[in-house]
């Protein structure tokens, strides 16, 4: 008859080893206090014994984790990995660990209940504070700290990290218009999140201050996506009086731009002016003018408001805004005017 084996605790690590159970400890949580040749002692040990820590049992034994959780919409989308290049750097800084929740598609549906179901289960168990990514939910069940950013919502209810979306936008259009350009198209984000609306208010606003009427056959709409930037492109360069100069609420959806200007052999900037936003590494390498809005920045940021919170300290502001600055690239250049 097989005979259950025996659960590996730390208690046997540490007797193996030769050392107490808090310097095991230390060692299993990163810190960089251990000397070098007990440190390799002990996960010479762990890795023989076989021994496995369990998040869930170490939190019930102490308040205290020292593990942060994030909760990001797709760790694949360049918008998410600029965002946790900061989160990462700060976490590096840290005494915290990091666990990451992600739902692997910035369109899946649910995104609200995938949300609230994260937060309650790692704040109610395993973690000391979370971080959400574009948030979508408006509120969350949990006793411990949270922190937004570039929420999806106007006025969370939750301190949060926040782009100058409005103003960005308007720096954009009055750069575009100072080239000359009038017939400016916009590719819209997705309707329902806070910085795409306000980017395309910026756009109206900017319009109106110059005088120039608003027509509704520039305005498309786009969903933050390549595919999307491209559909909208060509159905804005095939109007009958097509624009100078392309506005994409983000940098995905001018990619998507510069597909549909070469399939239709425009060239960038000769025959087409084109701006995005966010400014993700591609914007670089294709010479993309688009608004920075430092993400990894604002994730690095929120990383350490929410560790302020867990250690009980006050924040400053319960909203960080980060400005924005429009980078100039080789996307742009003067209308010239035909006589």
């Amino acid at each position: 008859m097989p005979t259950k084996k025996r659960t590996v605790t730390i208690q046997d690590v540490a007797k193996k080893a030769g050392v107490s159970v808090s310097t095991v400890s230390r060692v299993l949580n990163g810190k960089a206090d251990v000397a070098g040749d007990t440190q390799e002692k002990i996960l010479g040990v762990i890795s023989k014994l076989g021994y496995t820590s369990n998040l869930a049992a170490r939190s019930m034994r102490s308040r205290r984790k020292d593990l942060l959780g994030l909760v990001v919409p797709d760790i694949g989308f360049p918008y998410s990995i600029e965002v946790m290049k900061g989160i990462n750097r700060a976490i590096a800084e840290s005494t915290f660990d990091l666990l990451v929740y992600t739902m692997g598609d910035v369109h899946k549906s649910g995104a609200v209940l995938h949300e609230q179901h994260y937060v309650s289960l790692l704040n109610n168990s395993l973690t000391d504070g979370v971080i959400i990514v574009a948030s979508a939910a408006a509120e969350f069940i949990t006793d411990a700290p949270i922190i937004a950013v570039d929420p999806h919502i106007v006025n969370p209810r939750y301190p949060s990290v926040q782009g100058t979306n409005y103003q960005g936008a308007v720096e954009v259009m009055q750069y575009l218009l100072k080239l000359g350009h009038e017939r400016i198209g916009f590719i819209c984000g997705r309707p329902e999140i806070a910085s795409a609306e306000r980017r395309l208010k910026g756009y109206k606003d900017a319009l109106k201050e110059a005088g120039i009427a608003i027509d509704k056959d520039l305005i498309v709409p786009g969903d933050f996506t390549t595919k999307s930037g491209y559909a909208s492109a060509l159905q804005l360069l095939n109007l009958k009086h097509p624009p100078t100069a392309i506005f994409a609420a983000n940098d995905q959806s001018a990619l998507g731009v510069f597909q549909a200007a070469q399939e239709m052999e425009l060239r960038i900037p000769e025959d087409l002016s084109v701006v995005g936003f966010d400014n993700i590494a591609e914007a670089k390498y294709v010479g993309l003018t688009t608004v920075d809005q430092f993400l990894s920045e604002m994730g690095y940021i929120a990383t350490q408001m929410l560790i302020k919170m867990v250690n009980h300290q006050p924040l400053d502001v319960q909203v960080h805004k980060m400005p924005t600055r429009l980078v100039e690239r080789t996307s742009c250049r003067a209308l010239v005017q035909v006589n």
